[in-house]
């Protein structure tokens, strides 16, 4: 019966592949200013709907407003992508 080669022992320990040194950039943190610009886009975009559907906002009830509000969310959540 023929008999299988031996492997051959690598006593050096493995790498780690930790994902914060694979992803890690050269960036620092966000400025202060990102953050705030981040959540006023957002909480601008929550409240625009709001008033527009309590009919406070000129013009009556729009879609514009509806989608300029959603732009302003969706906006604010393509930021937090860049936050670091």
């Amino acid at each position: 019966m023929p008999v299988s080669k031996k492997r051959k022992q690598n006593n050096r320990p493995t790498q780690s592949k930790n994902i914060s040194n694979q992803m890690s950039s050269s960036h620092g943190p966000s400025p202060r200013w990102y953050i705030f610009l981040m959540s006023g886009l957002m909480i601008v975009g929550v409240l625009l709907i709001v008033l527009n559907y309590l009919t406070l906002l000129p013009g009556s009830v729009s879609k514009w407003y509806l989608w300029s509000g959603l732009g302003l969310i969706g906006a604010g959540f393509l930021m937090t992508t860049n936050y670091n």
